[in-house]
């Protein structure tokens, strides 16, 4: 056990490593992801101006059924992919970078969540373009294809087939979300007082496990209908918030602007409001780690740009719009100076409204929880199919083994168990961001055909 404990100290010391920038230490791998959000809004063109209007249009004349290849819908792909994107660290992410950089990291957090756009778009594109279709015509996809694929047509195909199998081995840690099965049970046992944590567990995984062995028709489905309703709810709730502190939103505004170009001392000024934003908005859209596009492979798309297109809604909704709108309703609440952490100071804030307003709140956790550990199953799913096959045996081990693993994260104290998984996550983006770079030119190319072609689905 000091063994095991001390290699997943090694792992995580090496890829949440620090570095110093203007004089504030910030993960590496923060740094490694955020870079490629500059440099594809630049590179194709700042889609996220130009191209939200047309993947809203796009979402309207979407293909049916037998008019494309594809599992679901483009707005089923959609709806699955947010709901692993929009999770727990939609709520308390926020409450960490304001915490962590004061209200002007907020604006920093926006400003980000803009840039990822333009990441979700390519990597998105890419995993349609090279996506796979077995003998019963269901579709496969993600950045290991992708990479097996970009390896086989640049003459190194066991350059691709080591970056794939890299990818879909992180995959498999990465997609085991134990940290939203555990946070879920802390805020119904803070509202309602149920101290069993492995009864909670069970009863969650069986839910979960109600869809996950349904395949990807019923994630699909499923993911259409929770979606909406897990955001609608919590946007319910921060509405409620803001109204009740309407007078403070101009002095609250006027904060977060500020903040974002002054900061304060104690949470390390300008440079420390930025770093929290940047770190906070990076986690929360997930952009340049690859996961979402194990979910839009599925989508029912006559062209890989399309799917692009809709995929950079992602972000806007994510983070620009639930994660920007949830800050502002801390800081004019005031409880992110409580003293508080975590998701407690989004429970203060609620309970400013009404007493009953935590109950609120227990419920679109535990809909942000279980949408996200669905989600991520099937995410599993994809990485375990590369590496052992899609056969039905295969399939049905990886399905019983994830909804087994989700039980325990209720009942006990995750300590490292959070550091592999979390390590494993990141480490998702080095592969996948390898591929964006290689394939930076044939992005902007397809890019370009696609607008020059009459507007289609």
């Amino acid at each position: 056990m000091d063994g095991f404990n001390a290699a997943v100290d090694a792992i995580s010391g090496a890829v949440f490593m620090k570095v110093p920038v203007l004089g504030t230490q910030i993960e590496l791998i923060v740094l490694y992801l955020a870079l490629p959000m500059l440099f594809f809004t630049v590179w194709l063109g700042f889609p996220n101006i130009w191209a939200v209007g047309r993947a809203l249009r796009i979402l309207r004349t979407q293909p049916q059924e037998g008019e494309a290849k594809g599992d679901v819908s483009q707005w089923g792909a959609l709806s699955t992919a947010l709901s692993g994107t929009i999770g727990l660290g939609n709520i308390a992410g926020v409450a960490v970078a304001l915490t962590m950089g004061g209200p002007g990291a907020i604006l920093w957090m926006f400003a980000i969540g803009w840039c990822a756009m333009t990441v979700k778009m390519a990597e998105v594109t890419l995993g349609l373009k090279y996506r796979t279709f077995d003998g019963r015509g269901h579709v496969h996809g993600g950045p290991m294809y992708v990479l097996k694929a970009v390896g086989a047509a640049r003459g190194w195909p066991r350059i691709g087939l080591t970056l794939g199998g890299l990818y879909a081995f992180f995959a498999l840690f990465g997609a085991i979300p134990m940290v939203q099965v555990n946070q879920s049970f802390a805020q119904v046992k803070v509202v309602t007082g149920f101290s069993n944590g492995w009864a909670y567990g069970i009863v969650l995984a069986g839910a979960v496990a109600l869809v996950t062995l349904g395949g990807a028709a019923w994630l699909g489905e499923v993911a259409k209908r929770l979606t909406p309703l897990k955001v609608a709810v919590y946007l319910i709730g921060v509405a409620t918030v803001l109204l009740l502190h309407a007078a403070a939103i101009p002095g609250a505004l006027a904060e977060i602007w500020h903040g974002a170009w002054s900061g304060h001392a104690a949470t390390g000024g300008a440079v420390g409001a930025f770093v929290a934003g940047m770190r906070r908005a990076v986690f929360a859209s997930e952009a340049g780690v690859g996961s979402a596009v194990m979910a839009h492979s599925l989508a029912r798309a006559r062209h890989p740009v399309s799917e692009g297109l809709v995929a950079l809604l992602e972000p806007l909704l994510g983070t620009m719009i639930v994660c920007a709108l949830g800050g502002l309703a801390l800081v004019v609440a005031g409880t992110w100076k409580s003293g508080l952490e975590g998701i407690a100071i989004t429970s203060a804030a609620f309970a400013q409204v009404s007493p009953s307003f935590p109950w609120l709140l227990a419920v679109v956790v535990v809909l942000f929880a279980y949408s996200t550990l669905v989600a991520w199953g099937f995410y599993g799913l994809q990485a375990w199919g590369y590496l052992f096959g899609n056969g039905p045996k295969a399939q049905w081990s990886y399905k019983i083994l994830y909804i087994v693993a989700l039980p325990p994260a209720a009942a006990i104290d995750l300590g490292r168990v959070v550091g592999i998984v979390d390590s494993s996550f990141f480490l998702m983006a080095i592969p996948n961001v390898i591929a964006l770079y290689l394939c930076a030119g044939e992005l902007r190319r397809d890019v370009r055909d696609y607008l020059t072609t009459p507007e289609k689905a």
